[in-house]
């Protein structure tokens, strides 16, 4: 995952000599400095600026070794898991035209061919007023955040779960009653169908989902029509907040030693450079419009999503200048288009004469602050964008948070951050991420290039499941909609037409539900 530039790689293609013909690819090939032994690369050809996001996003979902109690019972109702190479087998026998049995369908696929990504609470059931809220692991098994206990397969935690609700429970579709981040898994299921096999029955999907929410009783039925209203419960509310809260950051003395046993997500609070008796070694100007395309990316989907930063650095006066955001329109699963996004970015970075300087990502309910594996990533984008010649360039990360509850009002919380190395004489320890000081500058008008961003975005995601309802309600009386037009004027170019150019954008979102 670690980017392997130099410290002026990308921006030395605009002046480095190359042949007639050879590609932007190739001219940046010719000065990406080696590998480090520590760091090999796993086939010798990975995209140009892979580590800084994509590959560190898809792995994200990845936990640490531990031996908890896996949960196998479902009875009837549960999937038929097939194992990776079972898997493999069915989609090469004849190719994805061949029929996947809407019970072959596992987890794992959706996993695999990325419409759906590992992450804590993304999973929930809501059941006769009851809440359970559970994580997608990256083997496409499901953790219950209350227990830790394991379960193999959906309807396995569904039934368990409403087992202990009502004893009577009979089975049921758990596809139908486990969710997404908000969207029953079994319409991914559907959507999967549609993409891989549109020849398929889409009746096979569906067959037990019917009767399932007829179990729910009145307060399931009360739910969904508030929500059909456009109004919220309270209870929903409240889910939402508590789940917002079970990631509780950690102060970095608290740390320790690094310790392979500790969980990749926990967050860790900032620390000050004063903190640390440490000055910020560089300064940073932010654009205005490098936050409204970055803010818009991290607003259209549920979904983790990452890009890159572009920009200059001046070594005479130790400013770093972030003049432009490369939104990744990819799925972090997704490696095959990976390499594509990325080759494309480097183009623009080259034809605009930037310099890679930095990467952001979400965290779309959680606070904005760096977990462990951030930290990690983090560290490993400063010591390759800083390439081998011991000189300096820093790297800077940005996290926003776009639907955390604990924000203040409608504004995303955007955090830029850095890592320290740890003491030397404690090697072992974790790096220590600190908070930068930046200065954000105001760009005079909305450029063509952030509209034509924000039209692709659009774009990419119009059909995506985890598509944010732009006309549901973010809290009581203020909407989705509401939420992103908010966000986004905290980030408004002096010239004031702006506001009318983005109804036009506003009006796509609208038109997505």
């Amino acid at each position: 995952m670690p980017v392997n530039h130099s410290p002026d790689t990308i921006g030395q293609c605009s002046t480095t000599q190359a042949t007639a013909g050879a590609s932007v690819a190739e001219r940046i090939r010719e000065i990406r400095p080696e590998l480090s032994p520590s760091q090999p690369s796993a086939s010798g050809n990975e995209p140009l600026l892979t580590g800084l996001g994509l590959q560190a996003l898809s792995d994200m979902g990845s936990e640490p070794p531990s031996s908890p109690q896996v949960v196998e019972d479902g009875g009837e109702e549960d999937e038929e898991e097939l194992s990776g190479g079972e898997e493999a087998d069915m989609r090469s026998s004849s190719g994805r035209g061949s029929l996947l049995t809407r019970r072959g369908i596992t987890l794992r696929v959706l996993l695999k061919d990325g419409l759906v990504e590992p992450g804590d609470g993304v999973l929930a059931i809501h059941y006769l007023g009851k809440n359970f809220v559970g994580d997608l692991l990256n083997d496409g098994k499901i953790r219950w955040v209350e227990t830790g206990q394991i379960f193999n397969s959906p309807s396995a935690w569904a039934t368990h779960c409403k087992r202990l609700v009502n004893p009577a429970k009979k089975s049921g579709c758990g596809w139908a009653s486990v969710r997404y981040r908000g969207q029953k898994l079994v319409q991914y299921k559907t959507t999967w169908l549609h993409k891989y096999q549109p020849s398929a029955d889409m009746s096979l999907v569906s067959e037990e989902d019917d009767d399932e929410d007829e179990e729910e009783g009145k307060t399931a039925v009360q739910a969904e029509e508030k929500n059909k209203n456009g109004k919220p419960g309270l209870n929903d509310v409240m889910v939402s907040r508590r789940t917002d809260r079970e990631r509780i950051p950690v102060r970095y003395c608290t740390l320790g030693t690094r310790d392979a046993a500790k969980d990749p997500h926990t967050l860790v609070e900032l620390s000050a450079f004063s903190a640390i008796n440490r000055f910020q070694p560089f300064n940073v100007a932010v654009s205005s419009n490098v936050l409204l395309l970055m803010d818009f990316h991290c607003h259209l989907t549920t979904s983790e999503v990452v890009g890159y930063l572009g920009g200059r650095w001046d070594t005479n006066t130790q400013l770093l200048t972030v003049l432009r955001a490369f939104p990744c329109r990819t799925r972090l699963a997704d490696r095959e288009s990976a390499s594509a996004v990325e080759e494309e970015i480097c183009q623009n970075l080259f034809l605009r004469g930037l310099s890679l300087v930095g990467w952001y990502h979400s965290h779309p309910r959680g606070p904005a602050l760096p977990s462990l594996q951030d930290i990690d990533s983090q560290m490993d984008h400063q010591l390759k964008l800083q390439g081998s010649n011991n000189g300096f360039q820093p790297c800077l990360g940005i996290i926003c948070g776009p639907y955390y509850h604990g924000n203040q009002g409608v504004a995303s919380t955007i955090t830029p951050f850095w890592v320290v190395p740890p003491p030397e004489q404690r090697p072992n320890d974790y790096g220590i991420p600190v908070a930068v000081e930046v200065t954000y500058v105001q760009d005079n008008f909305l450029t063509s290039d952030v509209l034509n961003e924000m039209m692709l975005l659009v774009d990419y995601y119009r059909a995506a499941p985890d598509l944010v309802q732009f006309n549901q309600y973010w809290c009581p009386d203020t909407t989705m909609m509401d939420k992103i037009k908010g966000s986004l004027s905290c980030h408004a170019p002096k010239d004031q037409a702006y506001s009318q150019i983005l109804e036009h954008v506003y009006s796509q979102l609208s038109g997505m539900q």
